[in-house]
């Protein structure tokens, strides 16, 4: 796209009348998006199980400081600030499924303010307070505003960073909104390199601000100097982990970059209609819509394209923070399309109600791990009620990664199981993997009872490691096995001696 005489973004000097609200107005601004968002994301927040990726997160923030750091150097430096963050959390209010997912849902919540503000600024009042709506009811926010890892908070502070470049430019004279948006900036990046691909969207603003403004040209220059420095460390430590942590990431064609739209909303429906609403949006100046297009439409493409080397980084969650942008644009187009109040309220029910059905599927017991199911909570169930104690337990983790910190996490804290086969703790080698002893028969300590947990419905002797297959056959018998979604809990009982 390109500006051949760009006009000058919203000033806070150059409002209209309907933008010099009352106080209560201007406050329902930020706080209705913020409420709605926050009571329609907060609902069944812990109605699904905790996903694999969240159970990482469990793990990492129960460690120490210094633990999470040691372990940063070998693996998820990317994911470092966050856990760092969620580890000073974790200590105040502890690791319960509602506390681990609280941050992610004050932080759309956040972002769906920032969203109003921003469209406040960009396309006026209501198409501000639109904005904030239609942003958290896309089921996207509901998915991963419910998800204990980083997403919900990259989405809020690219939001928040968009709106500090916005004040910046209101006043450039003033360091210190350079410097808020500066730092902003270098928090995207800690929370995730890749949310960092919104600043070429910056870009692009300052530099068709520039040819007004030519000091826009060090100061802007600058700011992205001292976020790009603040990042670079992580970004050092994450490129050589790169390979490691998403070798399995296919490289994308072009279908992908088409389809990517779709999975970043989490709803086919809800992707079309937003996107409908979005090309209807009109301004008297070029800028707002420069800015909301390039944020919404160039980090994918970029990422797409850097997906093309010896990594792949094409991921849906990934781009995640475009979501404020589409939602900007729809907002913008909504309140053009239509000034009648009733209209609009009808179009934001249909698309509430055309995205019903996926935001109950958000909030499906095994969303989060979705498409695998394993259904920890049960097979600790079964566990918890025929416990006794001196039992100990054997993981199948050949075939599926934390299946083990799954279960254990649901079940007690003070129900004590040996895990015959575990020789080192993911925490003592600063990792996010176990190592397995590498002599079964040697491991195992004449235990009279064994709870062995595999993934799948077929006989469990089947469904790990042959060598600790052949070690729990040659003393154990199976004296009971019931089957839960995706999984198989077994009891294995010691072998009379006679």
């Amino acid at each position: 796209m390109v500006i051949t005489a760009p006009l000058p973004l919203p000033r806070e000097e150059d409002r209209s009348a309907e933008v010099t609200e009352s106080r209560s107005r201007r406050t329902g601004l930020w706080l209705w998006p913020f409420a709605l968002t926050f009571a329609l994301v907060g609902h069944g927040m812990a109605d699904s199980l905790l996903g694999r990726d969240e159970l990482v997160t469990q793990d990492m923030v129960n460690r120490s400081a210094g633990q999470i750091l040691d372990t940063l150097q070998n693996v998820d430096a990317v994911h470092g600030t966050y856990y760092l963050l969620m580890h000073l959390w974790v200590g105040l209010f502890g690791d319960s499924v509602i506390s681990l997912r609280l941050p992610t849902v004050l932080a759309v919540a956040g972002a769906a303010s920032v969203v109003s503000l921003i469209g406040n600024r960009l396309f006026g009042y209501r198409a501000g307070i639109l904005a904030g709506i239609l942003f958290a009811i896309v089921p996207a926010v509901s998915r991963y505003g419910q998800e204990a890892r980083s997403y919900a908070l990259v989405i809020f502070m690219v939001a928040l960073a968009t709106l500090l470049l916005l004040r910046a430019l209101d006043n450039p004279r003033s360091p210190w909104r350079w410097a808020a948006y500066s730092l902003t900036l270098a928090v995207v990046g800690l929370l995730h390199l890749i949310a960092l691909s919104v600043a070429v969207a910056h870009a692009c603003v300052l530099v068709t601000q520039a040819r007004r403004n030519r000091s826009l040209w060090w100061k802007s220059a600058l700011a992205l100097l001292v976020a790009a420095g603040c990042v670079t460390p992580v970004f050092l430590l994450g490129r050589s982990q790169a390979h490691r942590q998403l070798y399995w990431v296919p490289e994308p064609d072009v279908w992908a970059l088409l389809s990517m739209l779709r999975d970043v909303f989490a709803s086919a429906l809800g992707a079309g209609a937003v996107i409908a609403l979005a090309l209807l949006a009109r301004s008297p100046r070029k800028a707002p819509l420069f800015l909301c297009g390039t944020w919404a439409l160039l980090p994918p493409v970029i990422v797409w394209l850097a997906s093309h080397g010896e990594v792949s980084y094409f991921r849906n969650v990934y781009v995640l923070f475009t979501l404020p942008a589409w939602a900007l644009l729809a907002g913008a187009g909504l309140a053009a399309a239509s000034r009648s109040p009733k209209a609009i309220a009808a179009l934001v029910v249909a698309l509430a109600v055309l995205t019903l059905s996926d935001q109950k599927q958000m909030r499906g017991p095994f969303e989060h791990d979705a498409p695998v199911t394993l259904d920890y909570a049960a097979a600790a169930d079964v566990i918890k009620q025929q416990y006794q104690p001196g039992d100990a337990v054997a993981f199948d983790r050949a075939n599926t990664w934390k299946l083990d910190g799954g279960v254990q996490y649901y079940l007690p804290r003070d129900l004590k199981l040996r895990d015959v086969f575990l020789a080192k703790t993911p925490t003592e080698i600063n990792d996010l993997y176990a190592v397995e002893c590498s002599a079964p028969v040697r491991c195992l300590k004449g235990e009279p009872r064994i709870w062995l947990l595999t993934q799948g419905t077929e006989f469990p002797m089947n469904a790990i490691n042959p060598g600790q297959s052949m070690a729990l056959q040659g003393q154990y018998k199976l004296s009971m096995s019931e089957s839960v979604t995706g999984m198989t809990v077994s009891l294995l009982v010691r072998k009379d001696k006679n």
